[in-house]
């Protein structure tokens, strides 16, 4: 009997090694973090985080980061789609230009939008996403969530923000549902069609159930990028402070005037919901492999 060889060691020294390399670079700093806003008392740390400018920075940071995940959720899968299912003249530029947001500086970045719609009229008059921070104004409005107004988050700067927050999630749609597209089976449709079933019930019914545990993958992931954005979204929004700074630019201007533990105690919030929205998308994540190997 042959014993089969394994480049990497054991069980045992393999899990050392990956607890050990979480630890230093993710639960270290995290617990760093919490110990430095421990520093602060409970009506200190509430003050802070309850403060108008700050909630309404909270709020423009999720809102706008739901909104642009939810614009990547629709037009990375499509853009996915062409990628993979259609072939046509440019298609390999193409596929390498998805990844341009994670090579480009995110100043540059923020220079080349903000020079661009600041500039064009009919774009600024678009304001594509406005309409979902609108509705999520309105619910947290009549649930008393929050000091500030929903018309003092609706806007051109909000708009302006979404935009830059859609260009720089965009690659994590695409990537994580296109390898899981190109494995489905195309008999698979075939057949399906074959039986009489059209275009929308095989996709609603096949071809977006196997997809759908990457595809949320990708909405998270592109929201989790878009909350901790900063460097591009200060040269496209207004930064006016109670309607258009986002939370990131709060932990910076706390950390000018040398209050660490008041900008701990924000990014702590920041950390909080992102986690709870997270684990949220996850379990409906795990929900879908369950019901999908059922």
């Amino acid at each position: 009997m042959t014993s089969s060889r394994r480049i990497l060691p054991g069980f045992g020294p393999s899990l050392g090694f990956t607890l050990f390399y979480l630890t230093l670079l993710v639960l270290v700093p995290l617990g760093a973090l919490f110990v430095k806003t421990s520093q602060l008392t409970w009506e200190r740390f509430r003050e802070t985080v309850t403060d108008p400018v700050v909630v309404s920075s909270y709020r423009l940071s999720f809102q706008a980061s739901i909104a642009a995940a939810a614009i990547n959720g629709v037009f990375g899968l499509v853009v996915a789609w062409v990628l993979v299912r259609y072939p046509f003249p440019g298609r390999r530029l193409l596929d390498a230009v998805v990844d341009f947001p994670f090579a480009l500086p995110t100043a540059v970045a923020g220079l080349t939008f903000g020079s661009l719609y600041m500039r064009v009229p009919w774009i600024d008059a678009v304001r594509i996403g406005t309409w979902i921070t609108r509705g999520i104004n309105a619910v947290l409005s009549r649930t008393g969530v929050g000091t500030v107004s929903a018309e003092a988050l609706s806007g051109l700067d909000e708009f302006r923000v979404i935009v830059m927050l859609v260009f720089v999630g965009l690659p994590f749609v695409v990537r994580t549902v296109q390898p899981v597209l190109q494995d489905f089976d195309p008999e698979v449709e075939q057949a399906a069609h074959s039986l009489g079933a059209g275009r929308w019930t095989v996709f609603r019914r096949l071809v977006f159930p196997h997809i759908f545990p990457a595809w949320v993958s990708g909405v998270a992931l592109a929201f989790a990028r878009a909350v901790g954005e900063y460097g591009s979204v200060i040269f496209v929004a207004g930064n006016i402070p109670g309607k258009s700074q986002i939370a990131p630019l709060q932990i910076i201007t706390k950390l000018d005037d040398y209050r660490y533990a008041e900008a701990t105690a924000i990014g702590v919030v920041l950390l909080s919901v992102s986690l709870a929205i997270l684990l949220v998308i996850n379990g409906l994540e795990w929900w879908a492999r369950r019901h999908e190997r059922a």
